[in-house]
């Protein structure tokens, strides 16, 4: 698979830590508890044994994954963008033009989306209404909670 997957600079950080953390620590870590699993005796019934080795398991496969998305990473340089046109990494505050309410989110690649900290991914519904439009436009998006109509009341990016 060759799809570049777009991230900002700091979601590719993000990544390069946390990979770096499983192949230092936690791969130590894991290796520690499956020796002292073995010295528990007979491995064919030693869930100590199993547990870590499952653990071991799951630990190369997310090296594997995120080794992969840095691969195909292709990182965006958010700081050198500027307007008031909706683009990948920009932090929008829009207002709920039926309830009135605002809120800020940061447009950013599917891997670094995390909703409870508002970056939403660039394939998400609400996003895909926001790109390319203006500070000013009104934009309608499918969202969990049925259909929203939103006004782009300032973009910013960092």
């Amino acid at each position: 698979m060759s799809d570049r997957l777009p991230m900002t600079r700091a979601g590719f950080e993000t990544l390069r830590e946390r990979l770096n953390k499983l192949k230092t620590t936690d791969r130590r870590e894991v290796s520690r508890d499956i020796e002292i699993a073995r010295g528990h005796g007979d491995l064919r019934e030693n869930a100590d044994y199993d547990a870590a080795k499952n653990k071991q398991g799951m630990i190369e496969a997310n090296i594997r994954d995120l080794e992969d998305k840095l691969a195909r990473a292709e990182v965006i340089d958010v700081s050198s963008l500027s307007g008031d046109k909706v683009l990948f990494g920009a932090t929008v505050t829009i207002s709920d033009v039926k309830a009135g309410t605002e809120q800020t989110v940061q447009i950013v690649g599917e891997v670094e989306a995390d909703t409870k900290n508002a970056r939403i991914s660039v394939t998400s519904p609400l996003a895909r209404a926001l790109v390319g439009k203006h500070v000013g436009d009104t934009v309608k998006a499918q969202t969990p909670g049925g259909a929203r109509e939103y006004e782009i009341i300032d973009v910013v990016f960092q």
